[in-house]
């Protein structure tokens, strides 16, 4: 990720969002470039989209791709590959979201580090997030984090999260919104490299 030169405030970086073709995140004041994505990332949140509009269908939580950001105060803009939000508070914006329950990133070699750094730390301060999804495009893994503490009480980024990791013949369970999927569906399409 290369960092436009300059700093933005959150509110300088949105006005930049609303009028620009290309998408940008924001982490502290850094602007990023969005960039493109495999067929592989692709198909693969396709699958999983298909999946949790067929799931959460009629129900009160709302399913996004890539095309809406998640915030955290004045420090970061995401856009994830796939996010639910079951919070009526973000039916108020609909470019920005704030209380997901459930995120997904479909890891890219450009991104990977960050998905699994940085930004998993910065998404920790959301206290409405129940799981983090690291789905690797490259073999049929997926990894679920999980928050340890109830849901009840008001999680901060020292609370301990565990995670599950599914491969090949699993079933992926997506216990914040109470969806399996089995692995062949998720992979669905997807032409994986050869050892």
């Amino acid at each position: 990720m290369v960092a436009i030169p300059s700093g933005f405030s959150p509110q300088e970086y949105l006005a930049l969002e609303h009028d620009n073709a290309i998408r940008h995140e924001y982490r502290r004041g850094l602007v990023y470039a969005m960039a493109g994505g495999s067929d592989n990332h692709s198909r693969i949140s396709i699958n999983l989209l298909t999946e949790i509009n067929l799931h959460l269908r009629g129900g009160d939580c709302q399913f996004f791709s890539g095309d809406v950001k998640v915030n955290y105060a004045a420090d970061f803009f995401y856009y994830p590959d796939a996010f639910v939000t079951c919070d009526p508070r973000d039916l108020g914006d609909r470019y920005v979201k704030r209380y997901p329950k459930l995120i997904v990133e479909v890891l890219s070699p450009s991104t990977e580090e960050f998905d699994r750094g940085g930004k998993f730390k910065d998404y920790q301060h959301l206290a409405s997030l129940e799981e983090y999804v690291l789905i690797d495009q490259d073999e049929q893994r997926v990894e679920c984090w999980r928050r340890r503490c109830p849901r009840e009480a008001a999680p901060t980024p020292q609370d301990g999260w565990y995670s599950v990791v599914y491969q090949v013949e699993d079933t992926v369970v997506l216990e914040s919104i109470g969806l399996a999927i089995a692995m062949a569906d998720l992979y669905r399409g997807v032409i994986l490299p050869v050892a």
